[in-house]
């Protein structure tokens, strides 16, 4: 059974259109692709002094966060990276580097936006102080001069994670 030409016609035209809807996605896709491949994070970065899109808790080096949010955290070392990993687990991060000693804990994961999919790594490190632990968190776009708030909000989100 064929189908008539003013119908393969309409078929067609609608496929034109979808194609030219989506083209926007799939170039920025592929420009992500290519601009922002993964590469693993092994030590604790900082936000440079005037960049909008990082963020950073801890370290001495708080930027863009309330600087009175408390890095040492009154909880029990093991339950904040279980709350960490669900987080993680949660957000279909991608865990590029994952490090574990018995009084240390640092990760590397990645989260993406959820239209375009731009990547934000996310750099983690818990250290066991016996009954309580510290903490130092980075977020950052690999993409762009800004992030719209994404990494304070992102890095609040996980803080409060955490301490519930």
């Amino acid at each position: 059974m064929s189908m008539p030409l003013s119908e393969a016609s309409k078929t067609i035209k609608l496929l034109a259109v979808v194609g030219l809807l989506i083209s926007p996605w799939l170039l920025t896709q592929m420009g992500i692709a290519l601009l922002a491949p993964d590469e693993k994070i092994d030590t604790m970065p900082d936000c440079e002094s005037d960049s909008g899109n990082c963020a950073h808790l801890g370290g001495g080096d708080t930027y863009r966060m309330d600087s009175s949010m408390a890095t040492l955290l009154e909880i029990n070392y093991t339950e904040v990276i279980a709350k960490l990993v669900d987080y993680i687990d949660d957000n279909d991060a991608n865990i590029l580097v994952e490090s574990t000693t018995n009084t240390s804990y640092y990760v590397h994961f990645v989260e993406k936006t959820s239209f375009w999919q731009f990547p934000d790594d996310i750099v983690i490190s818990i250290t066991d102080t016996t009954d309580s632990c510290v903490i130092e968190m980075h977020s950052q776009s690999r993409l762009g001069r800004g992030d719209i708030g994404v990494n304070p909000d992102r890095l609040d989100q996980i803080y409060q994670t955490l301490i519930a």
